[in-house]
């Protein structure tokens, strides 16, 4: 197999995993990742900026995460000293970790094809 060349883009294959509800997207890997920023952050307005959405976008992302499912996975936390907050709820949790283990499932399943893939792409 020749080496690729400097000016080559490096390979790269993205397995995108989509959980749909009617025609909304119940999680994905940005949502997933929000949630992921919420629990890191302890707020949706936090969690927003570090990931450069607006609040509203934001919001509107964990209201339909929060409407798919039995319960909320996020549920905001009012007032206080702090000023109140954003927190996962234990379903949120479970949905979280389950996303992150069928991503998990999905990358082994292809693993194989991905490496014998990887193994032609730079021949003929």
């Amino acid at each position: 197999m020749p080496a690729p060349r400097i000016d080559d883009p490096p390979l790269r294959i993205d397995l995108d995993l989509r959980v749909h509800l009617g025609d909304q997207i119940a999680i994905g890997p940005g949502k997933a990742d929000l949630l992921e920023s919420i629990r890191r952050t302890g707020s949706i307005s936090a969690a927003g900026r570090e990931m450069g959405m607006s609040y509203k976008h934001t919001w509107l992302l964990v209201e339909s995460m929060n409407g798919c499912f039995q319960s909320a996975l996020v549920q905001a936390v009012k007032g206080g000293k702090k000023g109140g907050g954003a927190v996962l709820t234990d379903l949120g949790l479970e949905v979280l970790a389950c996303y992150r283990h069928m991503q998990t499932l999905a990358a082994d399943a292809i693993g194989p094809e991905v490496s014998q893939f990887k193994r032609r792409i730079h021949e003929s």
